[in-house]
């Protein structure tokens, strides 16, 4: 399954999601529901993963906390905040430089329409 695929079937299911909750709620109960949404329909998920950063050769464990990582190709950046700051795709982007993955969704849950609190970041995909 290719990134866009991915993407899709995460769009599908946080337009589900935002239709019957709607805006307003915590992160953590949109990623909790994304999480039980996406593993339903058989897709492998990392929730809360710890990724290290690597610094001249030396592990460093105080890498990133990925909300979620879908199938291994996809990050998945939740927020339910007033308005994404302009430093939220500058993170993804990233962890996607350092994860080496090459798509990033960053989600804000709190728009009127999801359609418009959903921002895809590349990594050369």
């Amino acid at each position: 399954m290719s990134e866009n695929q991915i993407a899709k079937i995460i769009v599908d299911a946080c337009y589900k999601i935002h239709v019957q909750l709607g805006p307003g709620l915590l992160e953590s109960i949109y990623e909790t529901i994304l999480y039980y949404e996406l593993t339903e329909q058989g897709l492998k998920i990392e929730r809360q993963s710890p990724i290290p950063v690597f610094w001249n050769e030396i592990k460093m464990d105080l890498g990133f906390r990925a909300d979620l990582i879908i199938e291994n190709k996809v990050i998945v950046e939740i927020k339910s905040v007033e308005q994404i700051a302009p430093v939220h795709p500058k993170q993804l982007l990233t962890y996607l430089k350092i994860t080496g993955l090459k798509l990033g969704l960053l989600i804000n849950f709190n728009e009127p329409l999801i359609k418009t609190g959903i921002k895809r970041i590349v990594n050369n995909l």
